[in-house]
């Protein structure tokens, strides 16, 4: 028997609540509990499909279910090598950045398999095709439905039997098992339970596209990306060209994987060699550094820009993009320790060319050489590769993959790579290897290499 019944969810976790909660007991954040409108408390589906019990897991046979390749293989790459049957992946990004775009290409070459449903609630049949004139996906095996109720979503799955689903987008879509409007914090949650029920239940890959936050998140309840199995964000600069989907969750794969395309008129295309395209433009003007870093499995060689200009305010601005600026400020206080370099005067901006964000410890001994590097407005010699952790004592710690790293600075044209000196014996790359242990040490060699 359906009631009316005011229920509280937490945006963080998606406990719930039957009245408003100052922190969350579930995950302890403070004020996250937001009141759903009354809705229709029903009986839930709590199970994938029928059983006849308990199965022995040798019984099962999961090398007997294969994956889906996209036939793009930067995406098949950050799924950790296609689609797996039934699972539920959700696409968050700006908005603009390439959600739409990338899956349209994707059932391009999916359609090759069989029938692809491309569910949509914010645009028309029309507009869809108008973008997909342009993309050149026209393809009579995709199908277009706009419509936003999950059950008559389901009800043509089960008709239609299509290799894969797109929902766009998650938030515009809504179940009768809640009466709440759409893209609210439960209808968020129980539409995408009742798409991986079915998604389960028929063995179909799934995809959702999420709207996000002005914070940058998946928009709705924590729970949304526990529910699904793998979660892909899009990041960039909507006015750049290059764009990086990136994978923070995946059950079936690796994460922290990474897929790198550039924006053009008829849509995105995969970049082949992206170190080579992230440097084509570097500079060599004092306060840029070549640091290899590595995205999941990928070594990439990239740019990073440093300026210190002297400032006549009190307080010295500390700015940051593609960087964290907590990591930065502490970068600026090590080498005001141990190298007797003065930042206090300076004001301090920090850079990574293309619009990328990296966050790996193996970028500190990068981000020091152009620091230097521009204080002292001498450039660093063009053939020179940079990776290395720092510490808060001032020496440099050893990074993974040091021969990855190596190899891919060798292969465009570098001759000399300055790393950790743990990391200098298990360099095997045809490139000349530089070890350092602290930071002053560092710095010497780094300005000898550029004389020489």
């Amino acid at each position: 028997m359906a009631r009316k019944a005011t229920v509280y969810s937490c945006t963080e976790c998606g406990a719930q609540a039957s009245k408003w909660i100052g922190r969350c007991p579930d995950c302890n954040a403070w004020n996250s509990y937001a009141q759903d409108e009354s809705v229709n408390v029903v009986a839930r589906p709590t199970g994938l499909s029928a059983s006849a019990g308990p199965t022995p897991i040798t019984a099962i046979g999961a090398d007997s279910v294969p994956r889906i390749a996209t036939n793009l293989p930067n995406l098949d790459r950050v799924l950790g090598g296609g689609l797996v049957i039934g699972g539920v992946t959700l696409v968050g990004g700006e908005p603009g950045i390439g959600k739409s775009t990338l899956l349209l290409q994707a059932s391009q070459a999916l359609a090759e398999y069989g029938p692809v449903l491309y569910v949509s609630g914010e645009e028309s049949p029309r507009q869809i095709a108008l973008r997909a004139a342009r993309l050149g996906t026209m393809n009579d095996a995709i199908h277009l439905y706009s419509e936003t109720s999950v059950e008559k979503i389901v009800a043509a799955i089960e008709t239609l039997k299509p290799i894969v689903v797109i929902i766009d987008s998650i938030q515009t879509v809504h179940t009768s098992l809640n009466n709440s409007l759409p893209g609210s914090i439960g209808q968020v949650r129980d539409s995408a339970g009742v798409l991986m029920t079915a998604a389960k239940r028929l063995s179909v890959p799934v995809f959702l596209i999420g709207h996000i936050t002005k914070e940058g998140t998946i928009a709705g309840p924590k729970s949304l990306e526990h529910i699904v199995d793998t979660v892909l964000y899009f990041e960039g600069d909507r006015f750049q060209n290059y764009r990086v989907i990136r994978a923070y969750k995946n059950r079936f794969g690796p994460v922290n994987e990474v897929g790198i395309y550039e924006m053009h008129d008829d849509g995105l295309a995969e970049v082949a060699n992206p170190s080579a395209a992230l440097i084509s433009q570097r500079s060599d003007a004092a306060g840029s550094a070549i640091i290899a870093a590595m995205e999941g499995t990928r070594p990439l060689l990239l740019e990073v820009q440093a300026l210190v200009s002297p400032t006549h305010f009190p307080s010295p601005r500390r700015m940051a993009m593609g960087a964290d600026a907590n990591r930065v400020a502490l970068l600026l206080a090590v080498l005001e320790k141990r190298s007797g370099r003065n930042f206090l005067g300076h004001d301090v901006y920090v850079n990574f060319a293309g619009g990328l964000t990296v966050d790996e410890p193996a970028i500190d001994l990068g981000i020091v050489a152009a620091l230097v590097s521009s204080e002292r407005n001498q450039a660093i010699a063009h053939d020179v590769a940079i990776f290395g952790e720092v510490g808060l004592l001032g020496e440099i710690r050893s990074v993974s993959q040091g021969d990855l790293r190596a190899r891919e600075a060798a292969a465009l044209g570098f001759h000399r790579i300055i790393v950790p000196q743990s990391n200098a014996a298990e360099i095997r790359a045809d490139i000349e290897v530089v070890g350092v242990r602290r930071v002053e040490d560092f710095i010497t060699r780094l300005f000898a290499a550029s004389v020489s």
